[in-house]
């Protein structure tokens, strides 16, 4: 079934005439007549009395008048929603990454980019690492903001996608700081024999944060005793569990810097147990819309 046919049988039933109507719909009277038939061949019922003179419409007609108005009034709804959602699609980036990353990396980089959301609205999606990069391959995202370190090695085929390395970071262990500015739990003693643990505050598995610093503390010669009492999916929640002295994190140092600089909390252990990692934005080879182009190539200058 065609919209033109609906439109066609309203016309006809306001007209009630087959040669206006056809006129009014600019096609001949027997192409007219071929939609009409067409339309009821479709419905599976007459919608027009046959005879001479003005067209009537059938009982089934009648009842059909009112859905095919309805569906007519629908359809240019939705066309117009469509027009006004391609409009407003055509200044929208869309961006999948990590809710760590949303809240450090990408608050720091825009900004320093904040021109960008002069021209254009940028639109966040944070899902896991996993997640993220499925968006990216199906096309359901222009760029993916992603963790880059051996450990949880992003497989992104490079015939398909390009990647820029925005920035560097690191995942440090921290605690609450004491009247001296000094951690309330030191790992360099924890490494001591018959040394107690310390609480370790820890990522959950599904985070790539949390993959990070299991292989790292799994791989260190060095690692101190540590009891684990909390597993947490949030950064953000270990980072207010930190704040409250309840153990050691490793965390984003973009995350914490200002709380070390402020001396609310304080580095735990020496370098030896950093996590460094690189933080990459991702796209696809082939051409973007002429905003999500813009904003590529603002980033890559800079």
């Amino acid at each position: 079934m065609q919209s033109k046919w609906l439109e066609d049988f309203l016309l006809l039933a306001q007209e009630r005439s087959f040669t206006r109507a056809a006129e009014l719909r600019h096609v001949t009277h027997p192409a007219f007549g071929r939609r009409i038939r067409a339309l009821e061949a479709w419905a599976g019922t007459a919608l027009i009395e046959s005879g001479s003179g003005p067209v009537r419409l059938t009982p089934a007609g009648e009842a059909f008048r009112d859905t095919a108005e309805q569906l007519v009034r629908t359809l240019a709804q939705s066309h117009d929603e469509l027009q006004a959602v391609a409009g407003r699609q055509a200044h929208v980036i869309t961006l999948a990454t990590g809710r760590t990353l949303a809240r450090t990396i990408v608050a720091d980089w825009l900004a320093r980019h904040v021109s960008v959301l002069q021209t254009a609205e940028l639109r966040v999606i944070t899902r896991t690492l996993d997640e993220t990069v499925a968006m990216l391959q199906r096309g359901e995202v222009s760029f993916a903001l992603l963790y880059h370190h051996a450990a949880i090695a992003v497989r992104l085929d490079g015939r398909q996608f390009n990647h820029l390395t925005v920035t560097h970071d690191k995942l440090v262990p921290v605690a609450r700081a004491d009247a001296d500015g000094k951690a309330v739990f030191d790992l360099a003693q924890a490494v001591q024999p018959g040394a107690s643990p310390v609480p370790y505050l820890a990522f959950s598995h599904s985070m790539a944060l949390g993959r990070l610093v299991e292989d790292h503390l799994a791989n260190n010669p060095l690692t101190p005793r540590l009891r684990r009492c909390i597993d947490c999916d949030s950064a953000d929640a270990n980072y207010e569990y930190v704040l409250k002295g309840l153990g050691v994190a490793w965390m984003p140092w973009s995350m914490v810097r200002r709380d070390c600089q402020a001396g609310r909390l304080a580095l735990a252990g020496d370098s030896s147990l950093d996590v460094h990692f690189d933080v990459r934005l991702y796209r696809p080879k082939r051409r973007l819309g002429a905003i999500a182009e813009q904003f590529w190539s603002e980033i890559t200058q800079s």
